[in-house]
């Protein structure tokens, strides 16, 4: 039987919604293994002089504990 666990990121990107989604599960794979799957909870961006600066987005991500 598996057990998982679902952690808390925020992740951003001057490009795009996508590409923080992106950015987010590529860093969390570097110290979680066997990520399964992430909920775009809530996405916002950073405005500076009337403009997008950043797109973020956090995320709830789910792996699984390993024994």
């Amino acid at each position: 039987m598996a057990v998982a666990k679902v952690t808390e990121i925020t992740a951003g990107s001057k490009k795009s919604f996508e590409d923080a989604v992106r950015q987010g599960i590529r860093r969390a794979s570097k110290t979680l293994d066997d990520i399964q799957g992430a909920w775009v909870q809530e996405m916002t961006v950073a405005v500076e002089d009337g403009k997008i600066s950043e797109y973020r987005v956090n995320m709830k991500v789910t792996f699984v504990l390993l024994d």
